[in-house]
């Protein structure tokens, strides 16, 4: 044989060999599957200059338990990345349009095809790059219970001893517009519950009758700025769970004093998306 020869067989056994050595390491059972798929770093594809693609969703749909390589290459195209010579997996980089999801709505997600030693596709999987990736098959994050209470002072909203829309300042309407837009952020809404509360102030029927009247007219002012009224409940709690009881003073110190008992507690329950 000519040394000319034998160093090209040197070559391409050299070239094998290291091809050979381009997988991720999964280790790949006879019937196709294994008992844990490895990756590529994410950024190591080959082709597509390095960006992955966004696939056919058709064309994905339609992969199937032992489809050969010609039938998965016309569906998805070329591997992404250099798995060696001959090799039993194929690895892909895809893109998808996932508003809420991923990246500016698009989620990242390697897919694996790993083949039997007779070259039959017969399992897949999928590996989401980054947290936030939702990859086809799986569910969608359960959106997360919240559960939030805002205490308003019933001062800061109301002239003295009112409780009617027009008696409603303009600081007490930027606070419940930013209530507004909180609760406009949320996935979905369960209940408001507003509770109206006086100072010790007068009498019990008084001050239950007072802060039932604020309450009430807390819940129209949301309604009114889109909040489903048959979601929001108004609830007068008068003199009741008082938070300071001022002990000794008189006049104008203890109305000063017992401000923080002249408020309006508003709970929210609803869900928001997870991030």
């Amino acid at each position: 044989m000519k040394l000319t020869n034998l160093k090209n067989i040197v070559l391409l056994a050299a070239a094998a060999a290291a091809l050979s050595a381009c997988g991720t390491g999964t280790v790949i059972k006879d019937d196709g599957t294994t008992d844990e798929a490895k990756w590529h770093a994410p950024d190591s594809s080959t082709f597509d200059k390095d960006q992955g693609t966004f696939p056919n969703l058709q064309s994905l749909s339609q992969v199937r338990d032992g489809m050969t390589k010609d039938q998965l290459y016309e569906l998805l195209g070329r591997p992404h990345y250099m798995d060696g010579w001959r090799p039993r997996e194929w690895n892909y980089l895809f893109h998808f349009n996932t508003p809420g999801q991923g990246v500016n709505g698009v989620s990242t997600c390697q897919y694996k095809v790993l083949f039997d030693t007779d070259s039959y596709a017969r399992s897949f999987y999928w590996n989401p790059v980054g947290e936030n990736s939702l990859c086809p098959g799986q569910s969608q994050p359960a959106p997360a219970p919240v559960a939030k209470t805002y205490t308003l002072g019933a001062d800061a909203l109301f002239a003295f001893d009112r409780a009617d829309l027009n008696s409603m300042n303009d600081a007490g309407r930027e606070s419940l517009d930013r209530l507004v837009e909180d609760i406009q952020k949320l996935e979905s809404l369960e209940s408001v519950t507003v509770y109206g509360y006086t100072d010790r102030l007068g009498s019990d029927s008084y001050n239950q009758r007072l802060s039932q009247r604020r309450a009430n007219t807390v819940k129209l002012y949301l309604a009114d700025r889109g909040i489903p009224a048959e979601k929001v409940t108004a609830i007068g709690k008068g003199k009741a769970d008082q938070v300071e009881p001022c002990p000794g003073m008189r006049g104008q110190a203890l109305r000063d004093c017992l401000q923080p008992n002249r408020r309006i507690v508003v709970d929210v329950k609803g869900t928001q998306a997870t991030e």
